[in-house]
């Protein structure tokens, strides 16, 4: 599955790498969670733009969000069945830009969060579906979910889903919608090839949607590991310990 993700590319090279009309400017995010709003790129009369949506998917005829399930994901093998989803995958395909995501790995009862990226460090385009949700009064939403897909033999030591990403050769045939069927784009949706993405086991700081910093995709280190996996008094009083004072030698900033 998909949970969270991460955008750091600076906004002129996701604009480059997805060719959208707009020249949006936007701080890198390194812990996009549900509900918050997430870059979209989708295909109008004929250009591709970048707009802002709610990722966690709200069918049309939702009557009251509110009360709805918060679907952040959407299933490739049963995309075209699904009444939140079949007509989505017709008429409203698009791209999630992202730069890598993050997996929770189960060992030995305690998740281990790990940082998912490309090997090459290029950006991804997720495979996504759109809805405009028209509420009783006139307001809208537009919201998103990404599709997912069983993962490669290397990437299922994580978890057995995965995000599946669009190849920029392929983002055309993704987006261009006017066919009305998904049948053409069905071939796009397998998950990565094995050995396309790298991963490494970072600070659990990232299961808390509010932390949101560069050091968030860092590997953990030992040091790190240890103070996280100790029974809860020893955490704190490793967490209260005073930091070592900073120096300007093997700085990574």
């Amino acid at each position: 599955m998909c949970g969270r993700f991460v955008i750091t590319s600076p906004p002129a090279a996701l604009r480059q790498a997805f060719g959208y009309v707009e020249q949006p400017n936007f701080p890198p995010r390194y812990n996009v969670a549900p509900t918050q709003p997430v870059p979209v790129v989708i295909l109008e009369n004929g250009d591709r733009h970048f707009r802002l949506m709610r990722w966690g998917f709200i069918p049309a005829w939702t009557k009251d969000p509110r009360k709805t399930s918060l679907m952040i994901n959407a299933r490739s093998e049963t995309v075209q069945d699904k009444p939140a989803f079949k007509n989505a995958i017709k008429r409203r395909r698009c791209l999630v830009p992202a730069d890598g995501y993050y997996e929770w790995q189960d060992a030995g009862g305690r998740r281990r969060p790990y940082f998912i990226y490309r090997r090459d460090g290029r950006p991804v385009g997720f495979a996504a579906l759109a809805e405009t949700w028209v509420g009783p009064n006139g307001e809208e939403m537009d919201s998103v979910a990404i599709v997912t897909a069983p993962a490669s033999p290397d990437l299922a030591v994580l978890h057995h889903r995965v995000p599946v990403t669009i190849s920029p050769e392929d983002f055309e045939r993704w987006l261009d919608c006017r066919a009305d069927n998904a049948e053409s784009v069905m071939a796009l949706l397998p998950g990565p090839r094995a050995g396309e993405f790298a991963w490494h086991q970072v600070s659990r700081r990232v299961n808390h949607a509010a932390s949101d910093d560069a050091q968030l995709i860092l590997p953990i280190t030992d040091a790190e590991r240890e103070a996280e996996e100790a029974p809860k008094p020893a955490r704190k009083a490793a967490l209260r310990k005073p930091a070592p004072a900073a120096s300007d030698e093997g700085s990574l900033f």
